[in-house]
């Protein structure tokens, strides 16, 4: 494995960031079929209000995501920084921590599954139509918060090693199983939105050994051992400070969700809502390429930022940046022109395609500005740059696009919800170039283990 570390700084950078971020892509895309395979399922065997129910539940879900998001990012970046400045052992410390906070919310999970989960679903917006769904959804996939947690963070670090195949196979291997689950729990088993989140909960059980074995096992550069375990205050500070972007980005989707979930049955009904349900499925698809591109971007950044290879660093995020936006582009032009091909995979329902197409012709016709967007916050996080990272993660949904969310539905009904996320979209990109041009020339790279008397070097990102 450090041969493979070290090719982050060595292998030509159109090469690395495509062995990269390949997998990551087909990873993403498995993982995000098995989601949409379940609500396939469950909108063509139980009915549309179920997928009402899900979607209310998942906020919950991306509760839980946000933190293990906060400690695989967090993470993921020390330990490539760490690792490109050869200080290996101080690398498997910031491991050992990342899986005791792991267990520390697994535990909470617990308790959450167990005495407050019906009052949680009714604060996120659940009616009781839709109620029944969302406790049968959610308290199995509750009770295997460890699973979930412990999958979506080390995912992140063993890309951040340079490990990009085996992270795509953290990916794949459960979906899998969850797709051959599915019908079998769903129908043949008569369990419903319930069987959907137990088949769920088994695959996320299933990555688990398998990452448990590959890090047991020496398959990686990092080691686990009890003494790395203990919690170190400072390991967690620089942790959660880089990782809080990526908190701060799913929490903020959890708070966005159920914004828009009350809007849409304030406005509309719970219809609105699965319409919403079947979009975000889509959304996760567009998201796709992009995230992909900057997953691999992200080791390679940090690591040559580690090693003081600044010339590979700005390579590859001029690189990068022509890439996503260049997806982004070919995105958005296909959703808006043809949108009712892609939400006839999830339903039949003339209507329910109707509207649907409608609100993604809405909501995507400023999609092209969102891969710089992604890419520059995940930039900020390589670099261990949290402040800027946390104004891009706020800058879309919580300063941006929940408010207008909760303005535009009093002057155009169901479509003012539509309309915020164009709007939200131009206006982040424009807080992103601002903090891109600001720092295009410089960015003051002086680590702490260098001489201070040394003058501070400079990074051009070029962008």
């Amino acid at each position: 494995m450090k041969k493979q570390t070290e090719l982050l700084g060595t292998q030509k950078i159109t090469t690395l960031l495509r062995n990269l971020s390949i997998p990551a892509m087909i990873g993403m895309f498995v993982m995000t079929l098995y989601n949409v395979v379940d609500t396939i399922f469950i909108s063509y065997g139980v009915g549309i209000d179920a997928v009402a129910g899900t979607t209310v539940a998942f906020p919950l879900m991306m509760i839980v995501m946000a933190i293990s998001a906060a400690l695989g990012v967090g993470g993921a970046s020390v330990i490539s920084r760490r690792l490109g400045e050869q200080r290996g052992n101080e690398a498997n410390l910031v491991f050992g921590n990342i899986i005791s906070m792991i267990i520390i919310v697994s535990v909470a999970g617990l308790l959450i599954a167990f005495f407050s989960l019906e009052p949680l679903l009714v604060l996120f917006g659940a009616t009781p139509s839709t109620l029944g769904y969302a406790m049968d959804y959610m308290f199995p996939i509750m009770f295997g918060t460890f699973f979930f947690s412990f999958g979506f963070a080390t995912n992140n670090i063993v890309r951040s090693e340079g490990n990009a195949r085996f992270a795509m196979m953290t990916m794949i291997v459960p979906a899998v199983i969850n797709i051959a689950l599915d019908p079998i729990f769903i129908f043949v088993m008569d369990m419903g939105v319930q069987g959907a989140a137990i088949a769920t909960v088994i695959s996320q059980a299933s990555v688990t050994l398998m990452i448990f074995n590959y890090f047991l096992k020496g398959k990686s550069s990092l080691s686990l051992s009890m003494k790395d375990l203990a919690l170190k205050w400072a390991i967690l500070k620089e942790v959660m400070a880089i990782g809080m972007p990526a908190f701060v980005q799913q929490a903020a989707g959890s708070i966005m969700m159920i914004a828009i979930n009350s809007m849409l049955i304030q406005f509309g009904s719970e219809f609105y809502v699965g319409i919403y349900g079947l979009i975000q499925r889509i959304l996760m698809f567009t998201i796709i390429p992009i995230m992909g591109v900057m997953q691999g971007m992200m080791p390679i950044v940090g690591y040559n930022y580690g090693a003081k290879h600044y010339e590979r660093m700005r390579e590859t995020i001029w690189i990068t940046m022509k890439i996503v936006t260049a997806c982004a582009t070919l995105i958005m032009l296909l959703l808006v022109i043809i949108p009712s091909p892609f939400l006839r995979i999830f339903t039949a329902d003339p209507e329910v395609i109707k509207e649907g197409s409608q609100a993604m012709r809405i909501l995507f016709i400023a999609f092209f500005v969102v891969g710089v967007q992604v890419v520059a916050g995940g930039l900020y996080q390589a670099l261990g740059k949290p402040k800027q990272a946390l104004i891009l993660s706020l800058s879309r949904q919580i300063l941006m696009l929940i408010p207008l969310v909760l303005i535009l539905p009093h002057y155009f009904g169901v479509i003012g919800v539509w309309l915020a996320f164009p709007i939200s979209d131009v206006l982040s990109f424009i807080l992103t170039a601002i903090l891109l041009y600001r720092d295009r020339d410089t960015m003051l790279v002086k680590g702490k283990h260098e001489d201070k008397n040394e003058d501070e070097s400079k990074v051009a990102l070029e962008v």
